[in-house]
């Protein structure tokens, strides 16, 4: 039983954790985000010729002198009519030190909604600040964003820094604000870069004209930054999405439970518990892409043999006996609003929680964060659109969630409105924000964990 080893998942898990970085962009509408990642795309030489041309096309037919980068990445119509961006761009590309995952997300108000969706699973935020404004309302809600989500590294890049004459007491002012804002809200690690996105200052190369900064260029600092967290080590987790029962002649007893490990690791032989029933089994075998193996881990798509022909279903959750989350049906939780009806409570909803969906009825809404001073307004009664607020929501069956800080694939879920499936919230399960000490502490720790 030697097929895959623990040695050899071990070094896979290190190569990607090494080698892959996703990160989002975030930042105030005209701050900058698509020419920043146009310019990175760009100067790092991950445009192909014919890309480059069309943008330069385009540029010269909207009478621009030169090609406007930020058309690398505002690829609908109306974001190019309008000069902003709508929807989330994600953008694959790669250097000799690192592949990347980015995710371009819009920066007007009424679109933060989307940075939810990229900084979901981003291991670094960049936050764009106009160094002529300065830290502003939507600023603060991009920080608490990221915080919420539990990003580990967030990078502050001082935008526009040509149209301030290049002052370091400008970028210093920012840089204090911003850092003892994110602090408060406890993330780990903050890196500030004064650049120019327009002229390439510290995007990629050194500027020449701010010799006063001697940090990295934000290309450096995404090559270097470490990515040491490992979800092969968390939680070992695997949720139920479909049961497979040929009952061929060839298999005429075969019934195995397909899904994606959303975190650890799972063996034969290791004894489980399928969540919510609590009942209990061992793990007779792995199927993974035709070929049985004796280990797996997050994020392959398996298939798992138990040895008792118990009754589990899609929804399902299986974990290891010795390390299962509680089953409840009251959640608290914090949530991102991000539909444009408001959140009331009373409100019967849907909960999506991994491959499990069951109904739910939202019975309070304790708080909601208000951005400016990091305040609790009490019982606002509802949330509106890009709203942060503590709930309190009773579900029609028990789940099992962990706490989104031990686990953000297993601690989020989804409020959906039944009646035409539309998103209402992205949910957070447990504290909302680190502590600023912990989130100290933990930026020094090399095992970060999800």
């Amino acid at each position: 039983m030697t097929s895959i080893t623990d040695h050899a998942a071990g070094e896979l898990a290190g190569l990607s954790a090494t080698t892959l970085l996703r990160f989002a962009t975030a930042g105030s509408v005209d701050d900058g985000k698509s020419t920043l990642v146009g310019r990175l795309l760009h100067d790092s030489k991950s445009v192909l010729a014919d890309q480059l041309e069309a943008v330069e096309h385009a540029s010269r037919s909207r009478g621009a002198e030169g090609p406007d980068l930020a058309l690398l990445t505002d690829g609908l119509r109306a974001e190019r009519e309008q000069g902003i961006t709508i929807d989330v761009a994600y953008r694959y590309f790669a250097t000799p030190r690192r592949r990347f995952i980015l995710a371009d997300t819009p920066g007007h108000v009424q679109y933060t909604r989307n940075m939810v969706t990229g900084a979901s699973t981003a291991d670094l935020a960049v936050v764009l600040v106009d160094a002529r404004n300065g830290v502003i309302e939507q600023t603060r809600r991009h920080a608490a964003v990221a915080a919420l989500l539990r990003v580990p590294h967030v990078v502050l890049a001082v935008n526009k820094m040509d149209l301030v004459a290049y002052a370091e007491p400008v970028f210093a002012e920012i840089a204090e604000e911003f850092t003892a804002y994110a602090g408060e809200l406890g993330v780990p690690e903050i890196t500030a870069i004064p650049i120019s996105a327009l002229t390439g200052d510290n995007v990629v190369e050194p500027s020449s004209n701010m010799d006063w900064y001697g940090g990295p260029t934000v290309l450096e600092h995404l090559e270097t930054v470490p990515v040491s967290h490992d979800l092969t080590s968390c939680h070992a987790r695997l949720p139920v999405q479909y049961v497979i029962r040929p009952q061929t002649a060839e298999h005429p007893d075969y019934r195995g439970y397909a899904g994606q490990i959303a975190a650890g690791t799972f063996r034969v032989g290791e004894p489980v518990t399928v969540l919510p029933s609590g009942r209990t089994s061992k793990v007779a075998g792995i199927d993974l892409l035709g070929t049985s193996v004796d280990v797996a881990w997050t994020p392959q798509s398996v298939t798992v043999l138990l040895e008792d022909d118990i009754d589990v279903s899609r929804g399902d959750l299986i974990v290891p006996s010795t390390d299962t989350p509680p089953t409840t049906q009251d959640i608290a939780a914090t949530v991102c609003h991000v539909a444009d009806t408001p959140l009331t409570v009373g409100q019967r909803v849907l909960l999506k929680h991994t491959t499990r969906t069951v109904k739910a009825i939202v019975k309070q809404i304790p708080s909601r964060l208000t951005l400016d001073d990091l305040s609790q307004h009490p019982n606002p009664g509802q949330l509106v659109a890009n709203d942060i607020g503590r709930v309190l929501v009773r579900t029609a069956e028990p789940l099992a969630l962990d706490a989104y800080a031990d686990s953000r694939r297993t601690g989020s879920f989804l409020l959906i409105d039944p009646a035409d499936g539309t998103t209402l919230a992205a949910g957070m399960a447990g504290e909302a924000f680190a502590k600023a000490e912990d989130a100290h502490a933990a930026a020094d720790d090399e095992g970060w964990d999800f």
